[in-house]
């Protein structure tokens, strides 16, 4: 099973952008895909996780994610205020929207993937600060478990009807943009 942990602040669409990935994971034979979000009295902008958990076999523990595998964060500024790489197992993945160059981030030997999605995401026609979609490629380009194919059609079914096309394109330019590295 892999364990994938989410964080954002409200609003931001952690929790679409997770339920994303569980919907391609499962039309992509993964019988074990679950996305468990995490309520409570956040609000917009404040921050928030949720966990999606992806096997071949059904999975029926559906409690938050403690030791994920990899750390999906929305918004670099959260490294300030939660400490997003709480229980990543060693060697963990860490997904980063930043502007930053990936050398200036030190996670103790983690492999970090970074993107500036908020600034590719607009170039993509979405409005500031709309980074669910983006975030997403960068999760693909430095975890391939699912085909970025159907996750791009997962995305584009996902905001139909709300600019698709933007979302997938946004999708797309942060897969091509992504810098990996041990950091």
């Amino acid at each position: 099973m892999t364990e994938i942990r989410w964080h954002g602040r409200g609003g931001q669409g952690a929790i679409t952008a997770s339920k994303i990935v569980a919907t391609a994971a499962f039309n992509n034979g993964y019988s074990g895909a679950v996305m468990i979000p995490t309520f409570g009295t956040e609000r917009r902008g404040a921050p928030v996780f949720s966990s999606l958990k992806i096997a071949s076999e059904k999975i029926y523990d559906l409690s938050p994610i403690e030791t994920p595998d990899i750390v999906v964060v929305l918004d670099h500024l959260l490294l300030h205020e939660v400490e997003v790489a709480k229980g990543l197992k060693e060697g963990g993945l860490i997904v980063l929207n930043t502007p930053k160059a990936v050398t200036a981030y030190d996670f103790g030997g983690m492999r970090l993937a970074v993107a500036d999605v908020s600034a590719l995401s607009v170039e993509a026609g979405l409005p500031q600060g709309r980074v669910n979609s983006g975030i997403i490629g960068v999760l693909c380009r430095a975890f391939d478990i699912v085909p970025f194919a159907s996750v791009l059609e997962q995305i584009e079914a996902e905001f139909d009807g709300k600019r698709p096309k933007a979302n997938s394109d946004a999708a797309r330019l942060a897969y091509e943009h992504t810098t990996i590295e041990v950091a």
